[in-house]
């Protein structure tokens, strides 16, 4: 959203019961009355009501509901984080789209957004429904100064952000089903809400860009989850019972992000490490193990420095895991 469009938006909220006459918004603004009733039918455009009367002024009726680069951006409190915005009604994949704008120069921060994918991914080119308007598809365009060999902590620490955003909104009696899976996932009472997909582009010590794709089920109904994965995945809405307003954890999940990136930026990987341990699926418990040439079964240990899983081999010794399938329901 232009800076512009932001004040405006500001003076009309402060005022909301009462008009403000063009020639005041165009002082206040330092822009022309017409270029004010330009901006005014933009904000129509984006679901605003809003009141014009001659010799009045304009007044404020109603904020909307649906998702836009100005309804996201505004109220967000982040200091770099979303300023740039692309968002789009419907979009094959937020990923594809911001690898393309990284690699044409899009600065750290920016996201792209969409109400629906139609070729939506998660890891492994694993496939990814995007219900239209339920739920959260997003990829956010970083710029890190980290080695790529640390890259995926960037992934255990987007998970934490999310863990973060999605509590805050949550009952005191439902935040201990709220569980991050190694090495991506966020389940509530044992299913999957949201998943997280972490692509990078990079030479052998610097990396160019990382992007991190957000894909999380908010009011999705039970008809909505495809019968063959209604016993693994569900939504915030099916395991709360209640409605979320999708624009507000959008801008919770940015500030928490924009919060946790910088606190990982600054001071490394510790702190991250400890809360995803605070909120890690089955720690503690016995996992089942598949490698291309074995399997057993071990204690999930935690999580290493470099964001490996901890476990113990077939010989009782300490060991970490970088890829590999695990069973983590039939144990």
């Amino acid at each position: 959203m232009s800076s512009t469009r932001n004040k405006l938006i500001a003076i009309l909220e402060k005022n909301q019961h009462q008009y403000v006459s063009g020639q005041d918004l165009s002082d206040q603004l330092q822009i022309s009355r017409n270029a004010v009733w330009k901006h005014m039918n933009e904000l129509k455009k984006d679901g605003y009501i809003i009141e014009a009367k001659p010799n009045k002024g304009y007044r404020i009726i109603s904020f909307p509901d649906k998702l836009s680069e100005n309804t996201i951006q505004w109220g967000l409190q982040t200091k770099w984080l979303a300023k740039s915005i692309l968002h789009k009604e419907t979009i094959t994949s937020t990923q594809t789209v911001a690898h393309e704008l990284a690699q044409d120069g899009a600065e750290e921060g920016t996201i792209v957004i969409a109400d629906e994918q139609t070729k939506g991914r998660g890891r492994m080119r694993r496939e990814w429904h995007s219900t239209k308007g339920k739920g959260i598809w997003m990829s956010i365009i970083l710029r890190p100064k980290i080695l790529p060999q640390d890259a995926p902590q960037i992934t255990l620490m987007t998970a934490v952000a999310l863990a973060k955003a999605i509590e805050s909104f949550l009952q005191p009696e439902q935040k201990d089903s709220l569980a991050i899976k190694w090495p991506n996932d966020l389940l509530i009472s044992g299913k999957k809400i949201a998943g997280i997909l972490t692509e990078m582009q990079a030479e052998q010590d610097l990396i160019q860009y990382i992007i991190v794709g957000i894909g999380m089920n908010v009011n999705h109904r039970a008809e909505d989850i495809q019968e063959e994965i209604k016993n693994k995945a569900t939504s915030l809405a099916i395991a709360t019972g209640e409605n979320w307003p999708i624009k507000n954890l959008i801008q919770k999940v940015l500030v928490e992000f924009e919060k946790t990136y910088e606190e990982y930026v600054h001071n490394g990987f510790s702190d991250i490490k400890a809360e995803w341990e605070s909120y890690g699926f089955k720690i503690g418990e016995n996992i089942k193990i598949r490698t291309f040439h074995d399997c057993w079964e071990a204690p999930f240990l935690g999580i290493a420095e470099d964001g490996a899983l901890l476990t113990k081999d077939k010989d009782g010794n300490k060991t970490k895991l970088y890829s590999g399938e695990i069973d983590w329901f039939t144990v």
